[in-house]
């Protein structure tokens, strides 16, 4: 199988870099001379200069020959949210399956990934490859487990073929809102127990955040047109817990961070990549604002974000809430 990778940032480089051992697989990258040094030196020196690049994986700077490399085969959209729109029009309809990598909410729209799709690419076979993983284990071989979500089942049967292995196990599901809105609100609810462990709470807050954020994520799903069990799942509890808990989490790396008192825009210039619960929040918030749904953590995170609170304070508000069933 012919399989081509849209954007050559960490995630989309370690899955390209695992995928090149079994399929020909081409790997574009926007910049061009990104991409040369990548030809040249064989490692992304930005995102990943731990890792070899395979021989066999193409690194290719011209986005028309990237495209008709995976023809009949796979496409891989592994760019920002913020791009995804633009990287839809660009591939346009064909026959090809494409799934994208990218967990959050569109900004200014609100949009999940499968409702960008559906305003940009119409008719085209999409879906979302979600779960929990950190780019560097994957690019290790490192044993890791992902959702492919679609309402295709072919398209999730040709993403099992493309990417299962022996260290890449590939599950589908046929339910991409809640893949989709657990994958994008596990951001969100990372960078609050972020703000928690930087606060030195301790491990019974971090537990609480997590369970009641999972409440929180549910409750959305559900009102989106999800299905509850799906966040019991890989992209829902097993993502959480991940970017939650792990240290390679950026987004639990910007809430450590402005835990510490340090400005959101210093935390990010020196993040160096892409943390998408800061863009994501305040869309959420609006998604669940307008569905009547209540979600008082990633109401704080927001505050937090936007400057509009401390994290003192929002915790204090959080603790002040009454008592009420938990169900």
């Amino acid at each position: 199988m012919n399989l081509t990778v849209f954007g050559a940032g960490a995630w989309g480089t370690a899955l390209a870099v695992n995928a090149a051992a079994r399929h020909a697989t081409s790997l574009w990258a926007r910049d061009a001379a990104q991409a040369a040094q990548m030809h040249a030196a064989r490692r992304n020196a930005r995102y990943l200069p731990s890792v070899e690049l395979p021989d066999g994986l193409r690194i290719e700077p011209d986005f028309d020959a990237a495209l008709a490399h995976a023809r009949g085969g796979l496409v891989i959209v592994a760019t920002p949210m913020a791009a995804l729109a633009e990287m839809l029009a660009r591939i346009g309809t064909h026959n090809n399956g494409l799934l994208w990598l990218c967990k959050g909410f569109e900004q200014r729209s609100g949009l999940l990934g499968h409702e960008v799709a559906r305003a940009t690419a119409a008719g085209a076979r999409v879906g979302v490859l979600s779960g929990p993983s950190f780019a560097i284990e994957v690019a290790r071989g490192q044993p890791t487990a992902l959702v492919a979500a679609s309402v295709d089942a072919a398209l999730c049967e040709e993403a099992v073929d493309a990417l299962h292995s022996d260290n890449l196990r590939i599950y589908t599901s046929d339910d991409p809102v809640g893949v989709e809105v657990g994958g994008a609100v596990k951001n969100v609810l990372a960078i609050a127990t972020g703000i928690a462990d930087g606060m030195q709470l301790g491990l019974n807050a971090r537990a609480a955040l997590i369970t009641r954020g999972l409440a929180e994520m549910t409750r959305l799903g559900i009102a989106l047109g999800a299905r509850a069990e799906t966040f019991m799942g890989l992209s829902g509890l097993g993502d959480l817990v991940l970017t939650a808990t792990g240290d390679l989490s950026r987004n639990r790396t910007v809430g450590r961070r402005l835990a510490e008192g340090l400005p959101l825009a210093r935390v990010l210039a020196e993040l160096g990549h892409v943390a998408e619960g800061v863009s994501t929040a305040p869309m959420v918030l609006q998604r669940a604002a307008a569905l009547g749904v209540e979600m008082p953590i990633v109401e704080a995170v927001t505050a937090v974000l936007q400057g509009r609170t401390t994290p003192v304070q929002a915790l204090e508000k959080l603790m002040g809430r009454d008592a009420r069933p938990e169900a």
